[in-house]
């Protein structure tokens, strides 16, 4: 991911929710009994908008968490994808948002899943934020603890290298060390966790990461 990995989330703006209709519109303003009606009477639960938004990326998007789920149980596909590349569970995961996230997992959508224009998957830019609590789920859930993006970065590198000395960055650190995270995966530089952590005077993080082998 980049420095700012919520930069390519496209959130509808305000123009694009008034032009909303039906389904979008529903999801947009959360209005449950609506998503009910159009969806009884036919209503395709993966229409897109003009940037291949679905309904369910839509509620996503606004955390209307009764719309989403219904939006899923009447044949929303969870592992959708946006015109960049993002689904349900990473649009959750940058806003922070454990609630949404759980309804994504619960139904369906994958934390395998690679997302956005870095290759990355939902648990990687989670890192990077210091979401420890998304990580935490995404960890359950299956997440790919060492996938490698097109920069060249795991989820361990992206918490140390773009995160912060902080208590949930090094949360997020622990979280991955103990599930299994390859402690002494270096990035393209040649530069391991470790390196990174030493460099930056993460004490605590450096602990964390020689308790467990790295070297």
């Amino acid at each position: 991911m980049c420095a700012t990995p919520a930069s390519g989330q496209v959130k509808p703006s305000p123009s694009e929710v008034r032009v909303f209709k039906g389904l979008h519109a529903a999801a947009a303003s959360g209005k449950a009994a609506t998503i009910r009606r159009l969806l009884a009477s036919g209503a395709n639960p993966n229409i897109q908008d003009p940037y291949d938004r679905t309904p369910c990326l839509v509620a996503a998007h606004f955390k209307r968490r009764a719309a989403l789920t219904l939006l899923l149980r009447g044949g929303c596909n969870p592992n959708a994808l946006e015109r960049d590349r993002y689904d349900i569970a990473t649009i959750a995961r940058v806003a922070d948002d454990p609630e949404t996230l759980r309804i994504a997992l619960v139904n369906g959508a994958r934390a395998t899943n690679i997302t956005s224009r870095y290759d990355g998957t939902a648990l990687t830019a989670s890192a990077h934020l210091g979401h420890d609590q998304v990580v935490r789920l995404l960890v359950d859930a299956g997440a790919p603890l060492d996938h490698v993006n097109n920069l060249g970065w795991t989820a361990l590198t992206e918490a140390i290298m773009l995160g912060e000395r902080g208590q949930r960055h090094t949360n997020v650190v622990r979280i991955l060390v103990t599930a299994g995270a390859n402690v002494n995966h270096a990035d393209r530089s040649g530069v391991t966790p470790l390196d990174h952590a030493q460099t930056r005077n993460y004490a605590k993080m450096v602990a964390i990461l020689k308790a467990a082998g790295a070297t």
